[in-house]
């Protein structure tokens, strides 16, 4: 079969891991590129070797029918009606996480889906993840147990990129949406998938962007400027119960002042847990004694190989060589219980989904 004509819209930061990948992934052509910042999109352009720009993503469909697949790399509030006008052109699509900023557009992103009949396939790329792949096996295999409670915690100390992803009404809200998502979805893939049943959350709005500290940022957006809007949490905090009565605790931050940052997920099980933090290693106990089992580097993850994974998913399920495991139905969900969350931290109370 001839490779899967590509365009690329919004191409900011992610859309490099993205870019990246489909040039790794021989069944895929990278073909095109539009975004509504015009010097960027030149810039992108130069740097691939693409020749059709576009600064607008109705053009761009209405002009190369060609195009197969597109993948959207917006900022958040952009998901939704980028992704439904590609599906709507008959277009196979890979968005981003989070799917978008509320419900109501999740929704709406899975019936133009399935009214076209093409693939929306949602990017949790952690799924791919070596480190993902060796937890699972771990617990199919019954190491774990029964997996009753669990832990993601992802603190910045200075950690706001600046651009959009400070701004709520693009990006929907802080490090809970940006970060959040990612941690939430992969504990409920490695459980199994349950249903949350309810939510307390609390988000606190107290540091900012923390623009005047002059050590410099180690997440930096490329649409950061001097002038740019900062109303989104700086930290979020949140339990989820799920319907098989385990419990997640969730903590997230771009600012907190802290000594250390943290980036990790913890599952405890009845029989052992197991920490995933970059590599895998599994608490547990043998003949009596307790043991740490910290499993080979090459089982960690590696985003970039994770992200060349997700986009040979997504060209093989294209094809028809292999089902999605992202779907649509997925990333509603986490819409509803990143919503709820925000929801139980303005009225202070639990949520129930």
């Amino acid at each position: 079969m001839n490779p899967i004509k590509i365009a690329v819209v919004g191409v900011g930061s992610i859309s490099r891991a993205h870019i990246e990948s489909y040039r790794a992934t021989p069944e895929t052509e990278l073909y095109a590129f539009c975004d509504i910042n015009e010097t960027r999109l030149r810039y992108m352009g130069e740097k691939y070797g693409i020749t059709r720009l576009y600064t607008d993503e109705a053009q761009m469909l209405a002009e190369l029918p060609e195009i197969e697949a597109v993948s959207v790399c917006t900022w958040n509030s952009a998901h939704a009606p980028c992704s439904i006008m590609a599906l709507n052109a008959g277009k196979h699509v890979l968005c981003e996480k989070p799917m978008a900023t509320n419900v109501a557009d999740a929704v709406a992103m899975k019936e133009a889906a399935e009214k076209s009949g093409k693939l929306l396939m949602i990017g949790f790329v952690r799924r791919f993840g070596r480190d993902c792949f060796l937890v699972r096996d771990l617990i199919r295999n019954g190491s774990l147990g029964e997996i009753y409670y669990s832990k993601a915690v992802n603190i910045r100390r200075n950690g706001n990129p600046g651009g959009w992803f400070g701004e709520k009404s693009r990006s929907g809200g802080g490090p809970l949406i940006d970060l959040g998502v990612h941690s939430i979805d992969l504990v409920r893939y490695l459980m199994g998938m349950p249903d949350a049943v309810s939510v307390y959350g609390t988000t606190f709005c107290k540091l900012g962007d923390r623009r005047n500290i002059k050590t410099p940022k180690k997440y930096v957006a490329s649409s950061r400027t001097d002038h740019d809007v900062c109303d989104c949490e700086d930290l979020a905090s949140a339990l989820i119960r799920f319907d098989n009565g385990a419990v997640l605790s969730v903590e997230m931050s771009f600012a907190l002042n802290t000594a250390d940052e943290t980036n990790n997920i913890q599952l405890f099980g009845t029989s052992a847990g197991v920490k995933m933090d970059g590599g895998v290693t599994l608490f547990g106990e043998t003949d009596g004694y307790l043991t740490d089992t910290a499993f080979d580097g090459k089982t960690g993850l590696d985003f970039d190989e994770a992200f060349r994974r997700e986009v040979g998913h997504f060209a093989a399920c294209i094809r028809g060589k292999e089902t999605c495991i992202n779907t649509a139905d997925d990333g509603i969900a986490l819409m509803k219980i990143l919503t709820a969350i925000y929801r139980s931290a303005e009225e202070g109370h639990e949520v129930t989904l």
